[in-house]
Order: C-alpha cells, then structure tokens, then sequence
C-alpha cells in the first residue's frame, strides 16, 4: 500500500453529471430573455467555468450580446433557479462510490476544487450525500481564485490536511489539467465529461473512460 495522498476532483462533469439541471436552468433564463433553448447535447460543452461563462456560451450559440447589467441580472436569476433545482435530474457517475469507497478504505483523502460557487457545490453534494466523503470542498469563490490558478488546488490540498507533493487531480477539462501544471501534479482526466477541447488533446499524464478505471490510474500514478 502506498502512502496517503490527496485525491482532488472537479465537480462537474467529473464526480457528478450535472448537465440536465445546468441546462435546463440556463434555458429557464434564456426563455425569460425570449430566446430559444439550447440544445441539451451541444449545451453539454458550454459547462465548465461557472454560471456567468454558461450564460456568455448560451448567448453567443444564438448571436446575442448583452451589457454587465443585464448579465448580472441573468446570473443572479440562473443561480436562484438553479439552487432551488439542483439535484433533480444530477447524479454521480457510475463506479463514483465504490471508487471513492476504495480510496477512503487505503486511508487517502478526498477534496473538491471546482469553479463552480462554494455554496452551490455544497448544497449539491449534499443533495446527493456525497458531502461527507470529502475533507474540503472548496469553490471559485473560497480563496478568491479559480482554476488554472495553483492557489485553488494548494489551498484545497491544505484544508484537507494534505501536501501538495502527494497528492493527484482529477478532472475533465482544460481548466483541471491547468491547475494541475501550474501546481506540479499530475493529472487524471475524465473522457466524459464537458470541454469544448478532447481531454486526450490536453495530454492527462492518465485517462480514463469510467469511474471503475480510477482507482488503478491513480495507483499508477502513486507509485510512479
């Protein structure tokens, strides 16, 4: 067995697939603006950077512009509906549990550093009942920095009672193999998760296609 590490996820599109719920609340603010709703399986890619850059893609896909007033607005609606629907359709992915199950058995530490509000992850997770499992769960808001900023990531790693040097970032989009980088740790990403640019072109030192996969691909890296 390998020495403890901290095992850092993304949110969405890597532990939980909130696509539905993320999309049917920016299509409740678009019809509110008397635009047309984006299609769920084009939508998927536009997730990633938080409800205001959700908004921004949502926009741009039917050619519309708006001013900072009106995107705040947009954003503060988009966030009061979809607090109220967070976890209606959202669900972990398959082989999330038991993988999370196995790493909390050899004793490593699990965190959550996402750019979605700390709040909002928070209220989702505990939706799900998947709060407890995590050391830390800390948002775009928490430190004040999002990924790729390193700040996120060694904060989390802190607040969890891990290092840096021993510990593993799993997610599925450029903003997670980023902060990785810049933080000096490898890596996992996720295939089916939400990024306008493959995972497999941001060259993941591991990739994998299912949360059964993970388990291995981390031990791979630990003993690296």
């Amino acid at each position: 067995m390998t020495s403890p590490y901290t095992l850092v996820f993304d949110l969405d599109g890597t532990l939980v697939d909130t696509a539905p719920d993320l999309i049917t609340a920016l299509n409740y603010v678009l019809d509110r603006e008397g635009l047309p709703p984006v299609p769920m399986a084009s939508a998927r890619n536009m997730i990633g950077a938080g409800a205001r850059k959700l908004i921004e893609r949502g926009l741009e896909a039917e050619g519309r512009a708006v001013k900072p007033a009106d995107m705040d607005r947009m954003t503060a609606d988009f966030i009061a509906y979809y607090a109220d629907h967070i976890a209606d359709e959202s669900r972990p992915f398959e082989g999330l549990l038991d993988a999370l199950d196995l790493f909390a058995a050899q004793g490593h530490r699990l965190a959550v550093c996402t750019n979605k509000l700390e709040w909002l992850s928070k209220r989702l997770l505990d939706q799900l009942d998947l709060s407890r499992r995590f050391a830390a769960i800390c948002g775009a808001d928490t430190f004040g920095v999002q990924k790729p900023d390193p700040t996120i990531f060694r904060e989390t790693v802190a607040r969890a009672g891990g290092e840096v040097k021993a510990s593993i970032m799993v997610g599925d989009a450029g903003t997670d193999v980023g902060v990785a980088r810049r933080a000096g740790v490898p890596v996992i990403g996720v295939s089916f998760g939400y990024t306008d640019v493959p995972i497999a072109d941001l060259k993941p030192d591991r990739l994998i296609h299912h949360m059964r996969d993970l388990p291995a691909a981390a031990h791979s890296l630990m003993t690296a």
